[in-house]
């Protein structure tokens, strides 16, 4: 029978069993805060890009080093380029969320008819390989249109929705300094940019660079095997 006090007993047990748990999960916390983390996608917002299911590997040393558990920049080491992927807190209601950046500071940003056109120069746009969309529900493809989108130093898959309402005029609009414009690769059906303007640098998380693993929503949660560990990094 064990004699000790129990305020003796409870003591030991903090210090050789909660103790060393919870300073663990303090050191993983801050590391899954300041260092890498993932980014389930609930939306189809990115798609045929990003899929719903998809839980994306997201590089938070890509651009800065962090106060973990803050968005406070201890030092920075490099900016968001143009086609990069990034994780972000929305200026609209704080939601985080997962886009492409399509306008850097100081750029000039347009939308003609769902075509882009930046510092005066519309993108061009060609035709999709079959291979881009080889992930996509038969569902998922009814009523839409696919392209590459040729922005400058880099190429990446965009989708369309004509049957949709979508946003797909804006005057020229001057991305102010400090900040970047977000828009999602599936145009007619992603809240962006467009809608609430551009990102302040100190709202940036950090880079998606991988899809992780990938689970279909529309088929009882089945792995999609063939998109695990598939880098979404710009061509």
């Amino acid at each position: 029978m064990n004699t000790k006090p129990f305020w003796m007993r409870a003591r030991k047990w903090w210090r050789q069993e909660i103790r060393p748990l919870l300073i663990l999960a303090l050191i993983l916390f801050s590391i899954r805060s300041s260092l890498a983390d993932w980014n389930d996608v609930p939306s189809g917002s990115m798609r045929p890009t990003i899929l719903e299911g998809d839980r994306v590997f997201v590089n938070k040393l890509a651009y800065d080093l962090k106060v973990p558990f803050t968005t406070r920049h201890i030092t920075e080491w490099s900016n968001p380029q143009r086609g990069d992927i990034v994780v972000f807190f929305s200026p609209h209601d704080e939601m985080r969320l997962i886009k492409r950046v399509i306008g850097l500071p100081g750029d000039t940003i347009e939308l003609r008819n769902n075509v882009l056109v930046i510092n005066g120069q519309p993108i061009e746009y060609k035709p999709i390989a079959e291979q881009l969309l080889r992930d996509l529900a038969p569902a998922d493809r009814v009523g839409r249109v696919f392209a590459t989108e040729q922005l400058p130093g880099q190429t990446h898959a965009v989708a369309g929705n004509p049957a949709l309402p979508a946003l797909r005029n804006f005057a020229p609009l001057r991305v102010p300094d400090g900040q970047y414009f977000m828009m999602g690769d599936n145009r007619d059906d992603s809240f962006d940019s467009r809608y609430w303007g551009p990102v302040d640098r100190k709202r940036i998380v950090g880079r998606a660079t991988a899809v992780v693993m990938s689970l279909d929503r529309n088929n009882h949660w089945l792995p999609r095997w063939d998109r695990f560990f598939t880098s979404l990094e710009s061509e």
